[in-house]
């Protein structure tokens, strides 16, 4: 009798991870996540675009996060997200309308800088 052995870095669809909540280490729900942005040259994934709705009072506005910044949380099928209010307040966002031109490496640079990690092309 073979026993299938559920691995926690399985490979998920990209639909699947669309929707799902962003929540702080504390469990305060932050948004969701719209879209996971993929290097095609790499095939890896470059940022999962959240949008922070009701907790900041700023509408609804779009930002890149580096994937590498999310932790997967298996109990809700959540994503942790750890960065203080105050910094995701600061953080570069884009209107849904205008989305940053994602080819250019200063502003893949800066966003990576911005939440403390190395870019993905680098690794």
């Amino acid at each position: 009798m073979t026993h299938l052995h559920h691995f926690s870095n399985a490979p998920v669809k990209a639909s699947s991870i669309t929707g799902s909540k962003v929540i702080n280490p504390q469990g305060d729900s932050l948004g969701d996540i719209k879209e996971i942005v993929i290097d095609p040259r790499t095939g890896r994934v470059a940022y999962a675009v959240v949008a922070f709705g009701g907790f900041l009072s700023m509408g609804e506005k779009l930002f890149a996060i580096p994937f590498s910044a999310l932790d997967y949380s298996l109990k809700n099928s959540e994503y942790v997200l750890n960065i203080s209010k105050e910094r995701l307040e600061a953080a570069p966002g884009f209107n849904p309308d205008h989305w940053p031109s994602m080819d250019e490496e200063n502003w893949n640079r800066e966003v990576y800088k911005y939440y403390e990690r190395s870019p993905y092309w680098e690794n």
